[in-house]
């Protein structure tokens, strides 16, 4: 390889290499170098690149190659980079399947996805959604072949229930693709063929296949690692508690931390207490997050003392994170936190405050490297607004998706003049720095008025007493739609609806005033840990149809 993606970040050359030279640069480069870290066990670099060529000679011999799809449903385990590398490298297309999703989901999935072949894990849980689903074929990974010993003893004897083996014609064991050659024949990979189809989260309709080529997924890590100049290549240690089949876990975390040879700290799902535990005990450099993290974490903090002094820096996206949350993360950490803004159709990441610079309250900073943002007229796409003019973000770069899989109509929306319309509302200032209002589609039209309910959240996040919150729009006789509150309180505390109600009239306009505040125990979220609307209008509707209200 002539050029170092070191290199090329710091040039914006980004298409001159694909995704399987990530793992093959940083196994020449930093072969002994701990390349995952899981429970405990660890996996060096020249090991897992070694995996990798046999799991996709394997791959080819079960007929993996151009073109074919492989459905990872996976959590974070070793599995995931090894599979997600190893088709890649066989020639195939990732499909990335959240493993919460209920058979259903999963089949519809994988129909529109034309999913080929299945990789799951041997947890029941996740294992029976997927034959449920029609899989016809599954690679089944034992949990015990990447558990430390005690650890795989203590599963598979005292939660034996949790383990499923099914004799099925359907399963291909993870065993037998490791045997023969331990090289894949040589396959022409482009900068322009596909490489993952990541599905949306589907918050209007059906989830959409989001197609990524390879240089769309490859310049998004060079990117990101041009907004953090302070990254040390084979030093660093990454927190992976993002899930890898997420857009922000693939790019941010996992390729991102492959491009520089650092240690990906994988944990299989959020628990705060195993959190602290992890980072306790793996001491990670960098600690990718959402919001809801952000919170859990200073909640742990206001009880318990806690440590995690060896994290330099923190990155948080995939939600808006409340300004008062980040305040009161940061005092209690002594960590600071960057936010970003991106999204499935633009591999990760679009914008972010820089690493070492200016970082303003309530921005996701200005365009990452070779990227350009837009702000256009909803109503006349055609036209693009001025500095401090609200409308619809706009981008265009080398990392927006080359369009939705099998969506030609959706494709004719998706873009204007070749910039893809986010559906988002937001503002650039006069340095360039994007500020996000909303999504258009959270938009609440009532009485012929614009809310947005990111500004009712943000009030009711000042209130000292508020844990959690989120405010979607309802159906309203007289003003068509109005704003409806749902909160979660600190642990311990109690505040009435007309408390909160007269906390925000010095807040908020009377416009945007609630119609009523619902107090909850907790909120929906999503698989990441973000906010769910879709979930709450979910709800709503159920209980419109039933007759009963929140």
């Amino acid at each position: 390889m002539e050029t170092s993606l070191a290199e090329m970040a710091a040039t914006g050359d980004l298409s001159a290499q694909t995704l399987p030279d990530l793992l093959t640069y940083a196994a020449a480069r930093f072969a002994e170098r701990p390349a995952l870290w899981f429970m405990g066990r660890r996996w060096r670099y020249r090991d897992v690149a070694a995996t990798v060529d046999r799991l996709a000679a394997g791959l080819q011999r079960i007929g993996v190659g151009p073109g074919v799809k492989v459905g990872l449903c996976l959590p974070n385990t070793p599995y995931s980079v090894l599979f997600f590398h190893a088709v890649l490298k066989a020639g195939g297309v990732v499909v990335n399947y959240n493993p919460l999703y209920v058979a259903r989901e999963i089949a519809a999935q994988m129909a529109d996805s034309e999913t080929a072949i299945m990789v799951a894990p041997d947890l029941a849980r996740i294992l029976a959604p997927v034959l449920e689903a029609g899989a016809t074929r599954v690679i089944l990974c034992p949990m015990r072949g990447i558990l430390p010993p005690v650890k795989a003893l203590a599963l598979y004897t005292l939660r034996r229930r949790e383990i499923s083996s099914p004799r099925d014609q359907r399963i291909i064991p993870f065993a037998a693709l490791l045997k023969g050659s331990g090289k894949p024949a040589p396959v022409s990979i482009k900068a322009g063929d596909l490489a993952v189809l990541q599905y949306t989260g589907g918050t209007t309709g059906m989830p959409k296949g989001a197609m990524l080529s390879q240089a769309n997924l490859l310049a998004n890590a060079m990117q990101a690692l041009a907004n953090a100049p302070n990254l040390q290549p084979g030093t660093e240690r990454l927190l992976a508690v993002l899930p890898l089949f997420h857009v922000m876990g693939m790019s941010l975390v996992m390729n991102t931390a492959l491009a520089i040879g650092a240690e990906l700290i994988l944990l299989p799902r959020f628990d705060i207490d195993e959190l602290m535990r992890t980072i306790a005990r793996a001491r990670p450099t960098v600690f990718p997050l959402v919001p809801t993290i952000c919170v859990a974490v200073s909640q742990t903090a206001e009880r318990h003392r806690i440590d995690i002094s060896s994290v330099k820096t923190c990155f948080s996206g995939s939600a808006p994170l409340p300004r008062e949350v980040r305040a009161k993360f940061e005092a209690q950490t002594g960590c600071r936190v960057i936010e970003g803004y991106g999204l499935s159709e633009t591999a990760g990441v679009a914008s972010s405050n820089p690493l070492n610079g200016v970082m303003k309250d309530n921005s996701v900073g200005p365009a990452v490297l070779e990227t350009v943002i837009e702000i256009r007229d909803p109503d006349h796409p055609e036209r693009i607004l001025g500095v401090g003019e609200k409308g619809e973000i706009c981008i265009r770069g080398p990392q927006v998706m080359m369009g939705y899989w099998k969506r030609p109509e959706e494709n004719m929306r998706a873009f204007i003049d070749g910039a893809f319309r986010t559906g988002d509302i937001g503002y650039l200032d006069e340095d360039g720095y994007l500020f996000i209002v909303d999504r258009l589609k959270d938009l609440i039209i009532a009485g012929g008025y614009n809310i947005y309910p990111r500004v009712i959240e943000e009030a009711l996040y000042r209130h000292p007493k508020v844990l959690e919150a989120m405010v979607i729009g309802l159906p309203d006789r007289y003003r068509g739609e109005a704003p409806r509150a749902y909160v979660v309180l600190r642990p311990g505390e109690k505040l009435s609806t007309e408390e909160l109600l007269a906390f925000l009239a010095g807040e908020i306009s009377k416009i945007e005033m609630p119609r009523d505040i619902v107090f909850r125990a907790s909120l929906p979220k999503t698989a990441i840990g973000k906010l769910s609307k879709k979930a709450l209008h979910e709800e709503e509707a159920r209980l419109r149809e039933s007759g009963g209200s929140a």
